[in-house]
């Protein structure tokens, strides 16, 4: 646990290193980090093991986190980089070359549901543009996070990377300190505290935070396709995704078919041990984690809401694939963040209800629309007020989009070129032109 008086040092240490850092030709910089891909390939083994240990992700699954931060390491260090070349724009008076700068001191507090990808997604762009990062990791997943970065810090200079162990007081103290720009992944509470500490100092801040991602399903829908989206994306991880489907809003012209369907698939997931292959579904990440789920069910159940499938009592952090059917926006479980494998389905009768209902929260990280008329289904796709929206599909952009939320799910965004332009200073040089 990193003394809470130690974080000011540490952050002096990073700002020091950082002004060596960024006088190195960006090339440098991601040869320098690029040279760590082989090595975390290596490790891919080692370190989903340990993530999976630490927070009960099948093993396989973390296993394969672990590979595609490897395998995707050194193209995504190109793509940064190419964000981040300067370039020129000019008029018939003026020449003008935007260039970026690092900010210089970045904190990174990153979660530990995917405790490698968000992590690579939050240091990676600061470092190639030239930061040094003070990063902490979730008090869940520390020990898959320290080797993570002790890969990288066998390439880095001494201090370009520097991490902090310990919980929320820890980061509510890397918060406080001089850092110039704060990337967050996490709750919207959380959310907000760094926001209000930050705003204070006009300190820059990249926050990806909680979401409600609804699905709607229309009356044309193939409804064994949404049922297979559905099922998988409400309970992948145990549900506990940013852009878990947490929100089912289905035609009631085909809600029966619907709900038939998604508990079918429910009662296909083996619940268990993470390290056995053939588990779908490992236990919540913390205690804490699975209280708050059972308590959003049994709230619901008691609201009201007629169960399905699944809710059976669970020894140690399990929580079995649930799928609730007569749930409306009075309940809890369909306005706040449950992060568990819970599926809550709705009826709706027509578009403007089903369009209402899905914008009727704070939230606005991700949605999906799944209906046969693909026109028709992109139309209502359009009216959601989510940053990202996918049609017969999940939300997940093509290759280079960012990853960004609207409303209370984010201020700021990462990955693609627009993202990663925001961990550096755009610059503006202007000249006159010759006559």
């Amino acid at each position: 646990m990193t003394s809470l008086d130690a974080i000011p040092a540490l952050v002096a240490r990073a700002r020091v290193a950082g002004e060596l850092w960024k006088s190195v030709p960006m090339s440098e910089r991601v040869s320098c980090l690029k040279a760590a891909a082989a090595r975390l390939k290596e490790e891919a083994s080692r370190l989903g093991a340990i993530a999976s240990q630490e927070m009960g992700k099948p093993l396989l699954e973390a296993v394969g986190e672990a590979n595609y931060c490897a395998d995707s390491f050194a193209s995504e260090a190109d793509n940064i980089a190419a964000a981040l070349t300067s370039f020129a724009r000019e008029d018939e008076r003026t020449a003008s070359t935007i260039h970026f700068e690092p900010f210089g001191v970045v904190a990174a507090i990153t979660p530990w549901n995917f405790p490698m990808l968000i992590l690579q997604q939050s240091v990676l762009p600061a470092l190639i543009a030239g930061n040094a990062v003070v990063a902490k990791a979730s008090e869940i997943t520390p020990m898959v996070a320290d080797a993570y970065y002790a890969i990288l810090n066998e390439f880095l200079p001494t201090d370009v990377l520097i991490t902090v162990v310990g919980d929320g007081e820890q980061g509510k103290a890397l918060v406080a300190s001089s850092v110039d720009l704060i990337v967050f992944t996490g709750s919207r509470n959380t959310g907000a505290h760094i926001g209000a500490v930050a705003g204070k100092r006009l300190a820059r801040v990249i926050l990806e935070l909680g979401g409600k991602d609804p699905l709607v399903v229309l009356d044309d829908a193939d409804i064994a396709l949404a049922a297979d989206f559905a099922s998988r994306n409400s309970f992948r991880n145990a549900g506990q995704v940013c852009v878990s489907t947490e929100r089912i809003y289905v035609d009631r012209k085909i809600a029966s078919a619907f709900e038939s369907a998604v508990v079918e698939r429910a009662a296909l997931l083996k619940l268990g041990d993470p390290a056995d292959a053939t588990t779908k579904i490992g236990p919540m990440s913390s205690a804490r984690q699975k209280a708050l789920v059972d308590q959003h069910i049994q709230k619901a159940l008691k609201d009201g809401a007629r169960l399905l499938f699944g809710a059976r009592k669970q020894e140690g952090n399990f929580v079995e694939p649930t799928v609730l059917a007569g749930v409306d926006h009075t309940m809890e479980i369909m306005r706040e963040e449950t992060f568990g494998p819970v599926a809550c389905i709705m009826e709706f009768d027509g578009i403007d209800q089903a369009v209402m209902l899905a914008n009727d929260t704070p939230f606005g990280l991700g949605a999906a629309v799944f209906g046969a008329d693909e026109v028709r289904a992109t139309h209502v796709a359009a009216r959601l007020t989510a940053g990202m929206v996918g049609v017969n599909q999940g939300c997940s952009g093509a290759e280079g989009c960012p990853w960004i939320g609207a409303k209370q799910s984010g201020v700021g965004f990462h990955s693609g070129v627009e993202g990663h332009r925001q961990f550096a200073q755009m610059r503006v040089l202007s000249r006159k032109k010759k006559s």
